[in-house]
């Protein structure tokens, strides 16, 4: 029995280096199946849920920031699917081996509508303060898909993550790309895959049909982010259900962020650009809620008026 566990154990470890050493030479590696069935539909469903409407005062759905994409926030508070493979012991073993120090600070998916436009193009990702870290902090982020994905997938050109400091790449920027060095990760529903975020990705074009995509993103909270991402908040502790933290380690611990305080900000108030909407929008629901309270009133009166007249 001793053998056959050292066994085991000997097969993940080379299947650990495998995956690293892709990570370190093409910045992208597609990772065994990382779910169990039920698992997997468990999450979808969860998913599904939010995407049934916008998000808005009090009702729970998804946010529209751009025409053809809907994203959901904080995932980790969906389904118990989530926070499992968010710490999963492959995810763990490689991102120790890969990034060294590092926690989990983002948790959000996508339903990327059908379109023939290229609205998300190639390019870095850009998050740490360019004008402090003169070197290129290391992110890694696990995507897996919740539906079937033939078209419009996530694609990668192998190679070039950890070269120049992530940025958005003109197309006109980019050399001819031999067809075998783009990574183009189509596949069924639970796919799973690690990248560098430095090389440089996109989502593919055409997208044929809806795609359900989650992004869990990994990288050392103490570098410097960069000034957008400060001002919008992006980098908040995450949002954490407690009904989905009850067989936590220490480490799982850790790398949720229990206890870090490096990115909270104390007394934030969202702010976008929306305020003419959100104001006039708030005003048309007190209105609303004024009817419906007068309404209330009116029947009250009706009914004690009605019982005074009986014989």
């Amino acid at each position: 029995m001793k053998e056959v566990e050292n066994q085991a154990g000997l097969g993940e470890c080379s299947m650990i280096n495998t995956i690293v050493a892709a990570l370190e030479q093409d910045g992208v590696i597609q990772l065994p199946t990382l779910f169990a069935a039920e698992q997997l539909a468990a999450m979808q469903h969860e998913f599904n849920a939010r995407l049934r409407h916008l998000r808005w005062n009090n009702i729970n759905g998804y946010e529209k920031t751009e025409p053809h994409r809907h994203m959901v926030e904080d995932v980790l508070t969906l389904e118990q699917g989530f926070v499992d493979v968010a710490v999963h012991p492959i995810v763990k073993q490689v991102l120790q081996r890969y990034l060294g120090q590092y926690a989990l600070v983002e948790a959000r998916g996508w339903r990327s509508l059908p379109t023939k436009r290229d609205f998300h193009g190639w390019h870095g990702d850009e998050w740490y303060d360019q004008q402090v870290s003169k070197d290129i902090p290391k992110e890694v982020k696990l995507g897996f898909y919740l539906t079937d994905v033939r078209s419009g997938a996530f694609n990668y050109i192998r190679g070039t993550h950890r070269k120049h400091h992530p940025r958005r790449i003109r197309t006109a920027e980019l050399p001819e790309v031999p067809a075998s060095q783009i990574a183009e990760l189509t596949g069924p529903a639970g796919t799973a895959f690690l990248f560098d975020t430095s090389g440089i990705h996109r989502q593919g074009v055409p997208m044929l049909e809806p795609r359900h995509v989650v992004f869990l993103n990994y990288h050392d909270p103490r570098v410097p982010l960069q000034k957008e991402d400060r001002e919008s908040y992006r980098y908040h502790p995450l949002l954490l259900n407690a009904a989905f933290l009850g067989n936590l380690s220490d480490e799982d611990r850790r790398i949720l962020g229990f206890g870090d305080k490096s990115n909270y900000r104390r007394g934030f108030a969202h702010w976008g650009s929306n305020q003419g909407m959100h104001r006039a929008l708030s005003r048309i629901h007190d209105a609303k809620l004024r009817l419906q309270d007068l309404r209330l009133r009116f029947v009250a009166r009706l009914n004690r008026g009605t019982t005074r007249v009986r014989p």
